[in-house]
């Protein structure tokens, strides 16, 4: 909650006063209703750890990762790479059902994360710039509960006002549902959000549900677009950017909304 100062004429500025009233004269006018991350690769440098739980996984069916399956793997559900990983294993996995290999992934990739939850550069600072705007933050992802709960309660709990996992909806990341249902829980119209993610996949999710959007690639390139910022690095992103993105959006209409 953003704390009220009251500034007389008779009273001495300080340090606190001077910082608060330098931040209230440089804030945007035309706010986010609210910013929603993409948690792997975006918040935090867990995409890697990932597509090395999936390499792990993948190995141990004797059906190795390449380029090519990228595409599948980042920013994706771990049903969906499993059910990939199964279709494309052949013989291999003629014995292992699309369950038990997402089970597996799912294990692999928390073990991983449990060990190694590095923010991405920037990321924090920019959390942090939100809150003393008072803009509330979500993250969306389309990792498992339990690892989304992981990594809130390390960057801090209280630094989101939701999160949205993919057990949350009925339809993952490339569809729209998880920023519609983030965005309908914190009561704002998606055309005021902006999305930070750093995949095609999440982009595309994020698009779909009408979402401005700032793209932080982290593995596979992402070129501007409409509605669509691409920045390398959250290190130089801040209020007055995300400000502008909502202002200079185009609302777009989405189909996939009921």
């Amino acid at each position: 909650m953003r704390r009220r100062h009251r500034l007389g004429t008779h009273h001495h500025p300080t340090p606190e006063n001077l910082t608060l009233t330098s931040h209230l004269a440089t804030t945007p006018h035309h706010l986010p209703a609210a910013v929603l991350f993409d948690m792997d690769g975006t918040l935090v440098d867990t995409e890697r750890l990932w597509w090395a739980a999936a390499e792990q996984v993948a190995d141990g069916i004797g059906r190795p990762l390449t380029d090519a399956d990228m595409p599948h793997v980042l920013g994706r559900a771990s049903a969906h790479t499993a059910a990939h990983l199964h279709r494309t294993a052949g013989p291999s996995a003629s014995d292992l059902d699309v369950d038990s290999l997402a089970a597996e992934l799912d294990a692999v990739f928390t073990a991983r994360v449990a060990r190694e939850i590095v923010p991405r550069p920037g990321a924090v600072r920019l959390l942090d710039e939100l809150a003393l705007a008072g803009v509330p933050t979500a993250i969306v992802s389309a990792s498992p509960r339990h690892v989304v709960d992981l990594v809130r309660k390390a960057l801090g709990h209280d630094r989101f006002a939701l999160t949205v996992a993919v057990e949350d909806t009925a339809r993952t990341k490339p569809a729209p549902d998880p920023y519609l249902a983030a965005a309908a829980e914190l009561g704002v119209e998606p055309h005021a959000c902006v999305v930070v993610e750093d995949t095609p996949t999440g982009v595309a999710s994020a698009e779909a549900a009408g979402c401005a959007v700032l793209a932080v690639p982290s593995t596979v390139p992402i070129e501007p677009a409409p509605n669509r910022t691409v920045l390398d690095s959250l290190e130089n992103a801040d209020l007055t950017l995300l400000s502008s993105l909502v202002v200079s959006a185009v609302p777009v209409a989405s189909t996939e909304r009921n």
